[in-house]
């Protein structure tokens, strides 16, 4: 069976629905050149800002947890800053990605202050490089809230609602929202971008966290100089807590697109984000740990479950698992509900078999 891996999002067509997330695996032209070429079908760049001289990393600045049994990183803990490369760097090298994968997806993911000329600024300057969209990184969970930028901004449904109508005052093409999963409910924020115009919504961010303590020296990891600060956790063990986050951003912001991620390691993982309403996938940490090439193993997995499910596309299945959650209430019901029917069902068998039984004697005794 044939199937068809390409899906357009808001009017942007995606070979496949595979892109790299903004993060260290596209930090500069050189390595997104190259997941293009191993068959990505789109990349979201490293979080750019106006003025990279105020972005300072630190090393070390990642941290790992990994199983008890196995020793597998299961989670992936950092705290590095958005791009520290200047953004004239960054415009030139967006223009010419552009002119050489004309066919390929380049979405600038873009970080601002809280001023209105700052987004109009970094939108225009950069929407002049040709790339196909904007994700607005209003959720980074480390350093930056420190200026009320990233997960400052995100956690706050006004001033989502703020911001991404400036963008949307100046975008002259499609944006996406970001959002953290750092909040009590990640439908209020994503309806702010919503209803203020944000054409989709990206979910989720990494989670804020404290990924261990060093058992000799007692102090917390990563350390720099002794100290730490929580970071954003990402990998595999974050994925059931995406999901959860993505089905519940769909369900509450029905006609805006979703790309969906956190977690995502295999093409069963990708269409389980599918399934909850996610239009595209992104995936971070788990081309960090393998390489960028796992894109031809997501790829043939995913594939394999739309033809072992016989599914010819992606929008085919897209949402399709959204109707069954309800509230435990509801649950209570159905259950109620099969008691009762299996009990009519059962005594409405007991008739027929008795009606048999009574039938039969009545044959044999004549």
């Amino acid at each position: 069976m044939a199937v068809d891996l390409s899906i357009e999002v808001n009017g942007i067509l995606f070979e496949n629905p595979f892109l790299l997330a903004s993060g260290p695996p596209g930090t500069n032209a050189k390595v997104i050149a190259k997941s293009f070429d191993l068959g990505w079908g789109g990349v979201v760049c490293k979080t750019i800002s106006l003025d990279s001289s105020k972005v300072v990393n630190t090393a070390p600045r990642y941290g790992k947890y990994k199983s008890r049994d196995s020793g597998e990183v299961v989670g992936f803990e950092n705290i590095e800053l958005i791009s520290d490369r200047p953004f004239d760097v960054w415009l030139d090298e967006l223009r010419k990605l552009k002119k050489e994968y004309p066919n390929k997806v380049l979405v600038a993911s873009i970080m601002e202050e809280g001023r209105r000329e700052a987004w109009h600024e970094i939108v225009r300057r950069t929407q002049e490089t040709g790339v196909d969209a904007f994700e607005m990184n209003l959720s980074c969970p480390h350093g930056l809230p420190e200026r009320r930028m990233g997960m400052a901004m995100g956690e706050d449904p006004a001033r989502v609602r703020e911001v991404v109508g400036w963008v949307k005052e100046v975008s002259t093409i499609p944006v996406w929202a970001k959002m953290t999963p750092n909040v009590g409910d990640p439908t209020a924020p994503a309806r702010a971008a919503a209803e203020s115009g944000a054409d989709g919504l990206s979910a989720i961010n990494t989670i804020l966290s404290v990924v261990g303590i060093d058992p000799k020296t007692l102090r917390p990891q990563p350390t720099v100089e002794g100290y730490s600060v929580p970071g954003g956790y990402s990998g595999q063990a974050v994925r059931p807590i995406a999901l959860r986050q993505v089905m519940e951003i769909a369900r509450a912001c029905p006609g805006k697109t979703v790309s969906g991620m956190g977690g995502i390691e295999t093409g069963w993982d990708a269409a389980q984000f599918v399934l909850l309403g996610a239009h595209t996938v992104q995936v971070c940490t788990g081309a960090m740990l393998r390489g960028y090439d796992m894109v031809t193993e997501l790829a043939a997995g995913f594939e394999k479950f739309m033809v072992d499910h016989k599914f010819a596309a992606v929008k085919e299945f897209l949402g399709a698992s959204l109707p069954y959650f309800s509230t435990h209430a509801d649950l209570v019901e159905r259950q109620r509900q099969a008691k009762v029917d299996k009990a009519g069902r059962s005594s409405r068998d007991n008739e027929w078999k008795g009606e048999i039984a009574r039938e039969t004697e009545a044959l044999t005794s004549n």
